[in-house]
């Protein structure tokens, strides 16, 4: 009980150091000031927890390392609990691995958890002073309300606050947000992080669905300061979990071998820079067949008189010259025959003119003649 008053002491510290700060931007008596204090405690704790988490990870490294050995121990001493043990304990010293390192952040946590939920249930919701947080404060943060609805209240009591119909939607909001952060901040954890094979992942899917639905029963009777609480904590873990699990993945798990492609393509894009190799020509999807083509460069125009002929083009010239060469010989022809339709004309219009002069020549011969 000593411990529980202590941390009651420093969580109430924390809210009302935050809550001091925040009062100039939102008001003494706004809501959203005690709001963000408790968003401000969680980000003290969590960076407090920090090298707990860092030994977290590396425990989960380390049995991630000594599965192997583990199951030949199993196999070896099927029949023998006690020697198994031994020899498990045996291996765990030898490593410096601790299977309880992983669930240190979570059992250290639980302790504010239930000390911040004592503030909120019997200070701040009674008007009772604990620690930092004077008589006068704690009056404060009772008539403070967010959406209309004081911090301290709960699902179970929405009929004794002011709007019981806005208390149970975000009471109902805050709930499923944190039941799903909790989902997804395990789910993250064994699809990225863990490897094939690795007999620790039946339990974890079991926690993965087991907390959400312990967190989704019990905090119909948790106030909104403590859902706002544990919903920051987890978004908190998400990102934090992403960091690590991106930048320092287990081996042999899908986020190491995405982090070797995003190595090789790093180092792919600094040898293009480079021009120590060449930069590789995009591919097209056809949609219909299903097959990859490469994108076809267009030619760079050149002037008529660099171009040079097209395979074949030789034929169809020569058939083109041809042509020309046989349609001047039809002009030529033509021209020809007209030429000599007027020869002709002009022929037939002498003889006739020629012919209209003889029969008088003629007669003028005659008379001379006689």
């Amino acid at each position: 009980m000593f411990l529980l008053e202590w941390l009651e002491m420093a969580v109430a510290w924390v809210l009302v150091a935050f809550h001091t700060l925040l009062s100039p931007i939102f008001g003494p008596e706004s809501g959203w000031s005690w709001t963000f204090s408790i968003v401000g405690l969680v980000i003290v704790i969590r960076i407090m927890l920090i090298p707990l988490f860092v030994k977290q990870i590396k425990a989960q490294r380390n049995m991630q390392l000594i599965q192997p050995r583990i199951k030949e121990l199993q196999k070896k001493y099927a029949g023998d609990r006690e020697k198994q043990s031994a020899e498990m304990m045996k291996i765990y010293r030898e490593t410096g691995t601790n299977p309880l390192a992983s669930c240190l952040p979570i059992l250290l946590q639980a302790p504010i958890f239930f000390a911040l939920f004592r503030v909120l249930q019997y200070g701040i919701a009674s008007e009772e002073g604990v620690g930092a947080l004077t008589p006068e404060l704690a009056t404060q943060a009772h008539d403070a309300s967010i959406f209309g609805v004081p911090i301290y209240a709960t699902f179970a009591n929405a009929d004794e606050t002011p709007y019981p119909t806005n208390t149970m939607i975000l009471c109902v909001i805050l709930i499923i947000t944190m039941s799903a952060t909790t989902f997804l901040t395990q789910r993250q954890l064994i699809v990225k992080n863990t490897a094939p094979g690795n007999p620790m992942v039946k339990q974890q899917k079991i926690l993965m669905y087991v907390f959400p639905i312990i967190f989704a029963v019990g905090g119909f009777n948790f106030p909104i300061g403590v859902l706002i609480y544990w919903t920051t904590t987890n978004i908190w873990s998400m990102g934090q979990q992403f960091y690590v699990i991106r930048n320092n993945p287990q081996p042999g798990t899908p986020a190491a071998k995405a982090q070797e492609d995003r190595k090789k393509e790093k180092e792919q894009r600094k040898a293009i820079k480079k021009g120590e190799i060449p930069e590789p020509v995009p591919a097209e999807i056809s949609s219909e067949k299903g097959v990859t083509t490469q994108n076809r460069q267009q030619p760079k125009r050149q002037p008529k008189s660099k171009r040079q002929p097209k395979p074949g083009s030789g034929t169809t010239g020569s058939g083109s010259t041809g042509s020309n060469k046989s349609s001047s010989t039809n002009k030529s022809g033509s021209n020809s025959k007209k030429q000599s339709n007027g020869s002709q004309s002009g022929s037939k219009s002498k003889n006739s003119s020629s012919g209209g002069k003889k029969p008088g020549s003629q007669g003028k011969g005659g008379n001379k003649s006689s």
